[in-house]
């Protein structure tokens, strides 16, 4: 398990990046190592701050693998940082991370916290027909992070799960259920201590 590459990015202006009409989707990998703080990479910034400048959101990770599906899926080559993220990845497992796995990259500890959500700025960028659908329905969303320990990362480094809880909620699960796969919601319930905000969408999705 390893990192293919670290990507960064900065705000630039986009009339296609939603009601905001700045975006810094498009990162772009680097050569040299590159810290990490507390809000992130640095030399890698978020435009929208609102929904993408949260600590619970400081990093996001795509599985090369997943890149390697979608580029037979689109008939096009794929570069890594085209989807947003920051790290791409190499024999690991995203989507199947537990939430609150903690995971050693280069000298960073980082923690996995939630699936990434397809958004309009997201759509316009890939500019792909339904893109969004065709995202949900593949369920390959990736994982961001929040920055345990603070440290050093890049290209190459190995990454070291070094903490998974006993039981808990996939990334995968956690964005199935979000679209209303109820199979998803089930297993989320059956875990120990879940969150009540599930309980609360059970009522609604499998009254």
């Amino acid at each position: 398990m390893r990192i293919l590459s670290v990507n960064v990015g900065t705000p630039v202006d986009a009339d296609w990046a939603g009601n905001l009409k700045r975006t810094a989707i498009d990162k772009r990998a680097v050569p040299h190592r590159v810290q990490v703080l507390a809000d992130g990479l640095v030399g890698d910034e978020q435009a929208d701050k609102q929904h993408h400048g949260s600590p619970d959101q400081a990093v996001y990770a795509y599985a090369g693998e997943d890149y390697d599906w979608w580029e037979g899926e689109l008939g096009r080559e794929l570069r890594h940082g085209q989807f947003g993220e920051n790290l791409t990845t190499s024999g690991l497992d995203v989507n199947g991370a537990l939430v609150g796995e903690r995971w050693r990259v280069g000298g960073a500890v980082l923690e996995v916290t939630k699936p990434r959500t397809p958004c309009v700025v997201f759509r316009n960028w890939m500019d792909e027909s339904g893109w969004i659908k065709r995202f949900t329905a593949a369920a390959r969303p990736g994982a961001y992070l929040k920055v345990v320990e603070l440290g050093e990362l890049g290209a190459g480094d190995e990454v070291e799960i070094v903490s998974r809880p006993d039981t808990g909620v996939s990334v995968a699960d956690w964005f199935r259920a979000r679209h209303g796969d109820r199979d998803a919601l089930r297993r989320i319930l059956a875990v120990p201590g879940h969150d009540a905000r599930w309980d609360e969408m059970a009522e609604r999705v499998l009254a």
